[in-house]
């Protein structure tokens, strides 16, 4: 990747079960899926150097992950953990939602991700159900937002406007905030389950409205302000939902670094191949090494431990009085 771009990801909530430790570690842009799966449990394919995350309780593993991505802003002022974030680059949580619905399949878990601005949506599981009343594309988002019980009659809008489409776009993001806590209110029952749930949410109005107005503008400062309360209310609404067991976390991105590649064949492909692994490592395992790994220790235990039992009674057998075969011959010597 060239070029280096900040960010920070902040943990809003996050159970006791978690362990996140209060310091300015940087973390790559690129491991913060990672940190999403390890939190929920699951196993990584590389192991991740970054002492922000500790070993919390292995037994008692939240219930859901809330993952909130705002761009267009290197920092918002929540109250939280705070870590810089380096090489920001593009990520999605694509790895832990097909995990979550390979692991949790028979139970119908609820996956959420969700781009309002691009009308870009993912539903797996029960999330079909809960939120098949959830605005998604742009024209469900502007008529939500003149209905009733809309942001719109409770938010102060202070310099926004209601008529501006860059100011309504922004506001339309923040209404589905407020639906996707209200939705999920209806349905209690499905943040009780043994299943995990996943929710991954990409909000660029405000990007938007700092490059109509300008960063150093009053509607960029107010729709910040407006921003952090919501997504403070939003957080504490999933937490309590879920009964403390859930972990909100938010990453603001002035702007995602993408890499620059050139898809050329040369001469030194070859020896670059060979430096890839210059010191022969095994291939990463996947998170069924686990399990495998157990069936064949335990069941190889379990042979060995017969075969002892077995050769030792047959070795302290009385083959007059244990064995019919010796018992047969007995009584036929007799007999003749």
């Amino acid at each position: 990747f060239l070029g280096v771009c900040g960010g920070e990801f902040s943990i809003l909530r996050s159970p006791q079960s978690v362990v996140f430790r209060d310091g300015s570690w940087p973390i790559p842009g690129e491991r913060i899926p990672d940190v999403a799966a390890l939190t929920m449990g699951f196993s990584v394919e590389e192991d991740l150097p970054w002492p922000g995350l500790g070993v919390g309780d292995l037994f008692h593993r939240p219930q859901a992950t809330v993952l909130v991505t705002v761009k267009g802003v290197d920092k918002l002022p929540v109250k939280g953990l705070s870590y810089p974030i380096e090489n920001a680059v593009p990520f999605s949580l694509d790895s832990v939602a097909n995990a979550i619905h390979t692991l949790f399949s028979e139970e119908t878990p609820v996956v959420l991700q969700l781009a309002p601005s691009e009308e870009r949506v993912y539903m797996v599981g029960k999330a079909n159900a809960v939120f098949e009343d959830l605005s998604v594309t742009l024209r469900q988002l502007r008529n939500r937002l003149f209905q009733d019980s809309s942001v719109l009659s409770s938010l102060p809008l202070n310099s926004l406007s209601r008529n501006n489409e860059v100011d309504l776009l922004f506001l339309s993001e923040l209404q589905v905030l407020r639906d996707i806590a209200s939705l999920l209110s209806r349905h209690k029952h499905l943040a009780k389950d043994h299943s995990p749930d996943l929710y991954s949410l990409e909000l660029s109005g405000l990007e938007e409205v700092g490059k109509r107005y300008g960063e150093d503008s009053q509607q960029f400062k107010d729709a910040s302000q407006i921003l952090v309360d919501s997504l403070q209310k939003f957080a504490d609404e999933m937490f309590n939902l879920y009964g403390g067991n859930a972990v909100v976390e938010v990453v603001a991105v002035k702007e995602f670094n993408s890499p620059l590649s050139r898809k050329t064949r040369s001469i030194l492909q070859a020896s670059q191949s060979e430096k890839e692994n210059p010191y022969n490592l095994a291939y990463p395992y996947n998170y069924n090494y686990s399990v495998i790994f157990n069936i064949i220790l335990w069941m190889m235990i379990g042979l060995a431990l017969a075969v002892i039992v077995i050769s030792y009674n047959l070795w302290n057998m009385d083959p007059g009085y244990d064995s019919i075969i010796y018992r047969m011959t007995n009584q036929k010597i007799r007999m003749d």
